[in-house]
């Protein structure tokens, strides 16, 4: 059965060193070891073990317990992918329409509402009646700014007096740093070595500090953190943050405004921020809405994890979706936020993305970068199955490095 409900506990000193516990009003105690931080607990994550675990998240070091308990016998009689979505919807509680809807009013001021424009180009046959969410066309040419730019506007005057730490090999990066400095706030951005040039010298370019870690953006994302931890600023993760997620949900708040029915959204996966905010919104006010996961064949990432049920190592080969390429952070938020929102996903090869972003340009003469060519693509292998459907794609950014500009051109 599902146990509801949020539940706001002070932690207490265990007996153990290093450890705390945290009563759960008749479900036992959980235990949870202290890893040197300012707090034992992570930021957020699952407890417990067996058919009881527990959700939290660590808010100005109190805990919010979001329990659940799925019993072995089934006494609702929910089938396993019932029983999932059950988790997935009570996992989802803190990325909700309303909370979309606010980071929607907060950062209105700041971000362009980008235009949905019609593409005959598409389907030359009119099969398909096919949108273009131009978010390319957002401020730093990618929809990273609304997640930046809404994380920013919830800092305190203490917080952003501090200044920010981020992990980005770019599009996040940029808008962290655009948004830290149209609030006059320090900024630094942690880069692996796999970072273009190009967008490193953007990212300095808007006053942000860059520090070089590692190989993989994952390693710098695990060493910003830590950064972050250490010194007291506020990290703003890529994907791994709930304002931040809905931030980028504000895109589907705009398309339900721009589109009166909208049967499905095509959205490139990296951690899938973009496309669990967008899902999480037009769910819920558009159920039957299908929400179409896009994956390059050589950086399916989130949907290996997504299939074990868990968060875990996937080998990647190069793409030219940079901007959706790496591992994803352990406890990530978004991997039950996309369980509960993906309803179909989508794989495409290094030809296919290439072939995309040649289409584009040449039909709808915008130059869109390798994450949003996977949406294009992942559209056109799917085509047959939208007929006579209003379908959206997302036209995630325009960033593209030097590299993958010459293999366009």
């Amino acid at each position: 059965m599902l146990e509801s409900g949020i539940r706001t506990l002070s932690p207490s000193v265990g007996t153990a060193p290093g450890q705390r516990t945290v009563e759960l009003q008749g479900l036992g105690a959980v235990c949870l070891q202290d890893r040197g931080r300012k707090t034992a607990f992570p930021e957020s994550g699952r407890v417990g073990a067996g058919d009881t675990q527990h959700r939290y998240r660590v808010v100005a070091q109190r805990l919010l317990i979001c329990p659940f308990r799925l019993c072995n016998e089934n006494p609702l009689g929910m089938n396993a992918g019932a029983a999932d979505r059950a988790v997935s919807e009570r996992d989802n509680a803190m990325v909700t329409r309303d909370s979309i809807l606010a980071a929607y009013e907060r950062i209105r001021p700041v971000v362009r509402e980008t235009p949905l424009e019609e593409s005959a180009g598409l389907t030359p046959d009119g099969s398909v009646s096919v949108f273009l969410k131009l978010e390319h066309l957002q401020h730093t040419g990618s929809f990273k700014f609304r997640g930046a730019s809404h994380k920013i506007a919830l800092l305190t005057a203490e917080q952003a007096t501090a200044g920010v730490i981020a992990a980005s090999n770019g599009n996040h990066g940029l808008g962290v740093a655009a948004a830290a400095q149209a609030r006059g706030i320090p900024a630094e951005v942690y880069v692996s070595s796999q970072v273009s040039p190009a967008k490193a010298q953007r990212i300095e370019r808007h006053g942000a500090r860059i520090r070089s870690v590692g190989d993989d953006p994952l390693t710098a994302e695990l060493a910003a953190r830590r950064a972050a931890e250490e010194s007291g600023k506020v990290f703003i993760s890529p994907y791994n943050d709930e304002d931040v997620v809905a931030g980028q949900g504000t895109i589907g708040v705009e398309l339900h405004r721009q589109l009166a029915r909208i049967d499905a959204v095509f959205v490139a996966v990296g951690g899938g921020g973009l496309i669990g905010g967008i899902g999480a919104y037009l769910k819920s006010v558009s159920p039957a809405t299908g929400i179409v996961g896009c994956w390059p064949e050589n950086s399916p990432v989130l949907h290996q994890c997504l299939q074990a049920g868990r968060i875990v190592d996937v080998g990647e080969q190069p793409t030219l979706s940079e901007s959706t390429a790496g591992g994803l952070e352990p406890g990530s938020v978004t991997l039950d936020i996309c369980r509960g929102v993906i309803d179909r996903s989508v794989f495409v090869s290094e030809a296919e993305i290439l072939d995309a972003m040649r289409l584009i340009l040449e039909t709808e003469h915008w130059l869109i970068e390798g994450a949003a060519g996977v949406a294009v693509a992942a559209f056109r292998k799917e085509a047959h199955h939208y007929a006579g459907k209003n379908v959206v794609i997302v036209l995630c950014g325009r960033n593209l490095s030097p590299e993958a500009l010459r293999k366009l051109l």
